[in-house]
């Protein structure tokens, strides 16, 4: 698996980069912003799984930079940094990271979420050089939303709503089975490719941000103490 650590700090990398190798990983360094962004280019090789970015890097914001990664691709980015204040952690999945991970963290643990944001999510997306299921649905309608499956994208009354990846996927998998609650761990589980019960306050920014750029508040419930359910329109 290719690695992607965005990391000024060389005593840092170094360390984390000697851990990494060890279990398998295939490590590429960037100091910088415009290092990470220029190795994110397609060069003809095998493409990174997964991008650990710090937040401190000397030419711009790890904000900035994780905005410019999900435009260019959707390679999965975990935020690496010593910032452990909610606001941070909401802004940075809101631009499209997949996971947030505050220092010091336990190894161990690293390497669990590192795993678990590489899998892709199979309700949304095939496995490389595999045909798509043509029995599948290409489309989901339900009222003013259109969920395209194939090419990821997703209309309410025709006009374009961008998403991340995860918004997305998790959209996807209550929008396939409309009007049947999804327990939380079955949406983390299936989303998220984990148990862990910290994702549960990911889940809430996704769901949160959802409703915002959808503006369809009520199409997704909360059914407490439960999950979440698409409600059908009238």
């Amino acid at each position: 698996m290719r690695l992607l650590l965005v990391e000024d700090d060389d005593h840092v990398a170094a360390a984390l980069s000697a851990v990494l190798a060890r279990h398998g990983f295939d490590v590429t360094h960037a100091r910088s912003g415009e290092e990470a962004l220029h190795a994110l280019l397609p060069a003809g090789g095998v493409p990174f799984s997964v991008v650990l970015l710090d937040l401190g890097l000397p030419d711009q914001d790890g904000f900035e930079v994780c905005g410019k990664i999900r435009k260019r691709t959707a390679t999965p980015v975990i935020m690496v940094t010593a910032r452990a204040d909610t606001r941070s952690k909401i802004h940075g999945l809101n631009l499209g990271a997949d996971d947030y991970v505050v220092k010091p963290y336990d190894t161990g643990e690293l390497l669990a979420r590192i795993h678990a944001v590489a899998r892709r999510t199979p309700q949304t997306e095939s496995a490389p050089g595999q045909p798509q299921d043509p029995a599948a649905p290409q489309a989901l309608s339900l009222g003013p939303l259109t969920i395209e499956l194939p090419n990821r994208r997703v209309f309410v009354d025709g006009t374009t709503v961008p998403l991340t990846r995860k918004e997305f996927d998790l959209l996807a998998l209550l929008a396939q089975r409309p009007g049947v609650v999804f327990r939380r761990e079955q949406i983390i589980s299936e989303v998220w490719r984990t148990s862990w019960e910290g994702t549960g306050r990911t889940l809430e920014v996704h769901i949160a941000s959802l409703r915002s750029k959808l503006r369809l508040p009520a199409l997704i419930e909360t059914v407490r103490g439960v999950g979440y359910k698409i409600v059908l329109p009238v």
